[in-house]
Protein backbone atom coordinates (compact mmCIF):
# COMPACT_ATOMS: atom_id res chain seq x y z
CA UNK A 1 0.00 0.00 0.00
CA UNK A 2 1.30 3.44 -0.93
CA UNK A 3 0.60 6.75 0.77
CA UNK A 4 -0.16 9.57 -1.67
CA UNK A 5 -0.09 13.25 -0.70
CA UNK A 6 -2.59 15.13 -2.88
CA UNK A 7 -1.30 18.69 -2.51
CA UNK A 8 -3.50 21.37 -4.04
CA UNK A 9 -2.66 25.07 -4.23
CA UNK A 10 -5.71 26.67 -5.77
CA UNK A 11 -8.42 28.88 -4.26
CA UNK A 12 -11.05 27.41 -6.64
CA UNK A 13 -12.51 23.93 -7.00
CA UNK A 14 -12.90 21.74 -10.07
CA UNK A 15 -15.95 23.66 -11.30
CA UNK A 16 -13.96 26.87 -11.79
CA UNK A 17 -10.37 25.68 -12.25
CA UNK A 18 -8.94 23.76 -15.19
CA UNK A 19 -6.06 22.42 -13.10
CA UNK A 20 -8.44 21.26 -10.36
CA UNK A 21 -10.79 19.69 -12.93
CA UNK A 22 -7.94 17.58 -14.33
CA UNK A 23 -6.59 16.84 -10.86
CA UNK A 24 -9.95 15.75 -9.47
CA UNK A 25 -10.43 13.35 -12.37
CA UNK A 26 -6.89 12.07 -11.85
CA UNK A 27 -7.23 11.42 -8.12
CA UNK A 28 -10.70 9.89 -8.41
CA UNK A 29 -9.45 7.50 -11.08
CA UNK A 30 -6.31 6.77 -9.09
CA UNK A 31 -8.39 5.80 -6.05
CA UNK A 32 -10.48 3.43 -8.16
CA UNK A 33 -7.41 1.82 -9.69
CA UNK A 34 -5.40 1.66 -6.46
CA UNK A 35 -7.99 0.82 -3.84
CA UNK A 36 -5.41 -0.20 -1.23
CA UNK A 37 -3.50 3.09 -1.37
CA UNK A 38 -4.08 5.90 1.11
CA UNK A 39 -4.68 9.32 -0.44
CA UNK A 40 -4.12 12.24 1.94
CA UNK A 41 -5.57 15.55 0.67
CA UNK A 42 -3.66 18.70 1.61
CA UNK A 43 -5.44 21.90 0.59
CA UNK A 44 -2.75 24.53 1.07
CA UNK A 45 -5.35 27.29 1.17
CA UNK A 46 -6.99 25.65 4.18
CA UNK A 47 -4.03 24.13 6.02
CA UNK A 48 -1.75 25.99 8.39
CA UNK A 49 1.51 26.47 6.47
CA UNK A 50 3.82 28.68 8.57
CA UNK A 51 6.21 30.96 6.77
CA UNK A 52 9.80 30.71 7.88
CA UNK A 53 9.96 33.97 9.80
CA UNK A 54 11.68 35.47 12.84
CA UNK A 55 9.70 33.26 15.25
CA UNK A 56 10.81 30.13 13.42
CA UNK A 57 14.47 31.14 13.29
CA UNK A 58 14.42 32.10 16.96
CA UNK A 59 12.75 28.82 17.90
CA UNK A 60 15.18 26.74 15.87
CA UNK A 61 18.08 28.72 17.33
CA UNK A 62 16.96 28.01 20.89
CA UNK A 63 16.62 24.30 20.21
CA UNK A 64 20.01 24.13 18.50
CA UNK A 65 21.62 25.89 21.47
CA UNK A 66 20.38 23.14 23.78
CA UNK A 67 17.29 24.79 25.22
CA UNK A 68 14.20 22.66 25.73
CA UNK A 69 11.02 23.00 23.71
CA UNK A 70 9.26 24.38 26.78
CA UNK A 71 11.56 27.42 26.67
CA UNK A 72 10.19 28.55 23.32
CA UNK A 73 7.54 31.26 23.15
CA UNK A 74 3.97 30.24 22.27
CA UNK A 75 4.39 31.54 18.70
CA UNK A 76 7.71 29.72 18.31
CA UNK A 77 6.25 26.46 19.62
CA UNK A 78 3.26 26.58 17.28
CA UNK A 79 5.24 27.37 14.16
CA UNK A 80 8.22 25.09 14.81
CA UNK A 81 6.03 22.12 15.72
CA UNK A 82 3.77 22.63 12.71
CA UNK A 83 6.74 22.77 10.34
CA UNK A 84 8.03 19.54 11.86
CA UNK A 85 4.63 17.90 11.32
CA UNK A 86 4.59 18.91 7.66
CA UNK A 87 8.13 17.65 7.12
CA UNK A 88 7.44 14.29 8.76
CA UNK A 89 4.23 13.85 6.78
CA UNK A 90 6.09 14.59 3.53
CA UNK A 91 8.97 12.17 4.03
CA UNK A 92 6.57 9.46 5.25
CA UNK A 93 4.63 9.49 1.96
CA UNK A 94 5.44 7.44 -1.12
CA UNK A 95 3.97 9.63 -3.86
CA UNK A 96 3.25 13.34 -4.31
CA UNK A 97 0.67 14.98 -6.55
CA UNK A 98 1.11 18.75 -6.78
CA UNK A 99 -1.75 20.74 -8.29
CA UNK A 100 -1.31 24.41 -9.20
CA UNK A 101 -2.36 27.05 -11.69
CA UNK A 102 0.27 29.07 -13.53
CA UNK A 103 0.29 32.51 -11.92
CA UNK A 104 2.74 35.14 -13.12
CA UNK A 105 4.96 32.43 -14.65
CA UNK A 106 5.03 30.44 -11.38
CA UNK A 107 2.50 29.20 -8.82
CA UNK A 108 0.57 30.61 -5.83
CA UNK A 109 2.89 31.68 -2.98
CA UNK A 110 1.39 29.15 -0.59
CA UNK A 111 3.11 26.40 -2.60
CA UNK A 112 6.50 28.02 -2.05
CA UNK A 113 5.74 28.19 1.69
CA UNK A 114 4.93 24.48 1.64
CA UNK A 115 8.13 23.57 -0.19
CA UNK A 116 10.08 25.64 2.34
CA UNK A 117 8.39 23.67 5.11
CA UNK A 118 9.39 20.25 3.75
CA UNK A 119 12.86 21.12 2.43
CA UNK A 120 14.62 20.05 5.61
CA UNK A 121 18.27 19.06 5.71
CA UNK A 122 18.73 15.62 7.19
CA UNK A 123 15.25 14.55 6.10
CA UNK A 124 14.63 15.45 2.45
CA UNK A 125 18.34 15.84 1.65
CA UNK A 126 21.71 15.99 3.34
CA UNK A 127 24.95 17.88 2.84
CA UNK A 128 28.16 15.95 2.27
CA UNK A 129 31.75 16.79 1.36
CA UNK A 130 30.83 15.95 -2.25
CA UNK A 131 27.79 18.22 -2.16
CA UNK A 132 24.09 17.80 -1.33
CA UNK A 133 22.46 14.39 -1.73
CA UNK A 134 18.72 13.77 -1.98
CA UNK A 135 17.26 11.30 0.49
CA UNK A 136 13.84 10.66 -1.07
CA UNK A 137 15.09 8.19 -3.64
CA UNK A 138 12.14 5.82 -3.32
CA UNK A 139 9.41 8.38 -4.10
CA UNK A 140 7.63 9.57 -7.23
CA UNK A 141 5.87 12.85 -8.01
CA UNK A 142 3.46 14.46 -10.44
CA UNK A 143 2.63 18.10 -11.14
CA UNK A 144 -0.76 18.96 -12.66
CA UNK A 145 -0.77 22.54 -13.91
CA UNK A 146 -3.19 24.64 -15.95
CA UNK A 147 -1.84 27.47 -18.09
CA UNK A 148 -4.15 30.00 -19.69
CA UNK A 149 -1.64 30.70 -22.43
CA UNK A 150 0.68 28.49 -24.48
CA UNK A 151 3.99 27.90 -22.72
CA UNK A 152 5.12 24.58 -24.15
CA UNK A 153 6.13 26.25 -27.44
CA UNK A 154 6.11 29.57 -29.24
CA UNK A 155 6.98 33.06 -27.91
CA UNK A 156 6.25 32.16 -24.26
CA UNK A 157 8.28 28.96 -24.24
CA UNK A 158 10.83 29.12 -21.46
CA UNK A 159 8.92 31.64 -19.35
CA UNK A 160 7.18 29.03 -17.20
CA UNK A 161 8.98 28.66 -13.86
CA UNK A 162 6.50 26.87 -11.57
CA UNK A 163 6.97 23.39 -12.98
CA UNK A 164 10.66 23.93 -13.50
CA UNK A 165 11.02 24.99 -9.87
CA UNK A 166 9.23 21.88 -8.61
CA UNK A 167 11.34 19.76 -10.93
CA UNK A 168 14.51 21.30 -9.51
CA UNK A 169 13.32 20.68 -5.95
CA UNK A 170 12.34 17.08 -6.65
CA UNK A 171 15.73 16.45 -8.26
CA UNK A 172 17.39 18.02 -5.22
CA UNK A 173 15.39 15.72 -2.94
CA UNK A 174 16.48 12.73 -5.00
CA UNK A 175 12.98 11.87 -6.26
CA UNK A 176 13.72 9.72 -9.34
CA UNK A 177 10.39 10.12 -11.13
CA UNK A 178 8.71 13.49 -11.67
CA UNK A 179 6.04 13.89 -14.34
CA UNK A 180 4.07 16.88 -15.55
CA UNK A 181 0.54 17.06 -16.90
CA UNK A 182 -0.29 20.42 -18.43
CA UNK A 183 -3.61 21.90 -19.56
CA UNK A 184 -2.87 25.02 -21.55
CA UNK A 185 -4.27 27.58 -23.96
CA UNK A 186 -7.84 27.93 -22.69
CA UNK A 187 -7.53 31.67 -22.00
CA UNK A 188 -5.73 32.33 -25.28
CA UNK A 189 -8.32 30.33 -27.23
CA UNK A 190 -11.63 30.67 -25.36
CA UNK A 191 -13.58 29.10 -28.20
CA UNK A 192 -11.59 25.91 -27.61
CA UNK A 193 -11.57 26.09 -23.81
CA UNK A 194 -14.04 23.27 -23.20
CA UNK A 195 -12.23 20.96 -25.61
CA UNK A 196 -8.92 21.78 -23.94
CA UNK A 197 -10.42 21.05 -20.53
CA UNK A 198 -11.88 17.71 -21.61
CA UNK A 199 -8.58 16.70 -23.23
CA UNK A 200 -6.78 17.47 -19.97
CA UNK A 201 -9.29 15.42 -18.01
CA UNK A 202 -8.91 12.46 -20.38
CA UNK A 203 -5.13 12.58 -20.15
CA UNK A 204 -5.33 12.82 -16.37
CA UNK A 205 -7.51 9.70 -16.19
CA UNK A 206 -5.08 7.80 -18.42
CA UNK A 207 -2.11 8.85 -16.31
CA UNK A 208 -3.84 7.71 -13.12
CA UNK A 209 -3.56 4.11 -14.33
CA UNK A 210 0.24 4.22 -14.50
CA UNK A 211 1.27 6.65 -11.74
Amino acid sequence: MAKVLYITAHPHDETASFSMAAATSFIDTYKNVNKEDEVVPIDLYKESIPHIDADVFQGWGKLQSGKGFEELSLEEKEKVSRLAELSEQFIDADKYVFVTPLWNFSFPPVMKAYIDAVAVAGKAFKYTEEGPIGLLTDKKALHIQARGGIYSEGPAAGLEMGHRYLQTVMNFFGVPSFEGLFVEGHAAMPDKAEAIKQDGIARAKDLAHTF
